[in-house]
C-alpha cells in the first residue's frame, strides 16, 4: 500500500472541495496519512478553503496543513512522508484500491442527487457525507450535512435528501451565487478575496458574461480555464463586509469534519457511542 508509515492509519477522502479539505485537516491532526482524490463534479469554487488548487501545483494551505500534488501512485508515499502535508491526486478510487485496502474512506464529493454505489467493501470504515447514503447499504456510517438540519453522525437509516436550499450567509441564501448560464470554458482574472460590486463582470463562459450578483467579497470562483457544465455554481459573493471569510476552515465545514471524526470514532472504539451522543447533544 502507499502508506509511508505502517503505524499511521490510511484515510482516503473523495473530493477536493472545502468540506473534503476540512475532513482531511482534522484526519491529519488525528495522526492519519490522508489522500484527497479529486472529483470534477461539481466544480470547486471555495478554493481558498480547499486543497483543490494543489492539483495545479499552486500553494494550497488550510490551517497550516499543506496539500501537495501526487500525479502517480508512486508519488503518494513520498508526499505523505512530508510533515504537515496531505496528498492531493487525480487518481481515481479504482486506481487506489487496486494497491490494497485502505483503513478509512470518506465520500465527501457531495453528489446531491446522484446514485451512490456501495463503498463498504473498499475500506475498513466507510463514511458517507450528505445526501444519498444509507447506513448498512452503501456506507458503514454517514453524516448529515443538510443546512437546515443539525450536523451529526447517522448510524441508522438514510441521510436526508437534498432540497436545493443553500445555507444562509449574512442573511443571504441562493442570491449570493451565480450559476453557469451555458456550458463552456470559464475565464476570469478576478482573484478570490477581492471586493466586487453588483453587476461587475467577474468572468465569462465562452464569451457569455458572468456578473457579480451583489456587493461584497468574492468568496468563491471556479478556477480560470476550466470547462463547466450548465447550471452549476461558478461564483459566490460574501455580503458580510469585514466579517467575510474566504480562507481557512469555515464553521459549517469544520462541524461536518468534526462529525465525521465522531462517526469514525463510533465505529472503531467500543466506548465511542457515549462520546458521539455527547457530541450530538452539544450541537
Amino acid at each position: 500500500m502507499f502508506r509511508p508509515d505502517p503505524s499511521r492509519r490510511l484515510a482516503v477522502v473523495l473530493g477536493t472541495n472545502e468540506i473534503a479539505s476540512a475532513v482531511a485537516v482534522l484526519l491529519h491532526r488525528a495522526g492519519d496519512a490522508v489522500v484527497l482524490a479529486h472529483d470534477p463534479n461539481p466544480p470547486v469554487i471555495r478554493r481558498g478553503m480547499a486543497f483543490h488548487d494543489a492539483l495545479y501545483d499552486d500553494i494550497a494551505v488550510v490551517e497550516e496543513v499543506c496539500g501537495r500534488r501526487a500525479d502517480r501512485f508512486l508519488d503518494l508515499a513520498p508526499v505523505l512522508a512530508i510533515p504537515d502535508t496531505v496528498a492531493v491526486t487525480r487518481l481515481g478510487l479504482l486506481d487506489l484500491i487496486v494497491h490494497g485496502r485502505m483503513d478509512v474512506l470518506v465520500d465527501a464529493r457531495l453528489h446531491k442527487r446522484a446514485e451512490t454505489p456501495d463503498l463498504r467493501h473498499l475500506a475498513g470504515i466507510t463514511v458517507g457525507l450528505g445526501p444519498g447514503f444509507a447506513v448498512g447499504a452503501n456506507c458503514d456510517v454517514a453524516v448529515e450535512t443538510r443546512p437546515v438540519s443539525p450536523v451529526r453522525p447517522v448510524t441508522q437509516g438514510r441521510t436526508e435528501a437534498a432540497d436545493g436550499v443553500p445555507s444562509p450567509l449574512g442573511g443571504v441564501g441562493r442570491e449570493r451565487f451565480v450559476y453557469s448560464p451555458v456550458a463552456g470554458r470559464w475565464r476570469s482574472a478576478v482573484e478570490i478575496g477581492k471586493r466586487v460590486f453588483v453587476g461587475y463582470p467577474v468572468g465569462r463562459i465562452d464569451g457569455v458574461p458572468v456578473l457579480a450578483p451583489m456587493d461584497g467579497i468574492l468568496r468563491g470562483a471556479v478556477r480560470d480555464g476550466l470547462e463547466v457544465p450548465v447550471g452549476v455554481k461558478v461564483i459566490e459573493v460574501d455580503p458580510r463586509g469585514r466579517a467575510a471569510r474566504w480562507t481557512g476552515l469555515d464553521d459549517r465545514p469544520r462541524k461536518i469534519a468534526e462529525a465525521t471524526l465522531a462517526a469514525i470514532d463510533l465505529k472503531t472504539r467500543p466506548l465511542a457511542s457515549a462520546r458521539v451522543l455527547t457530541y450530538a447533544r452539544d450541537r
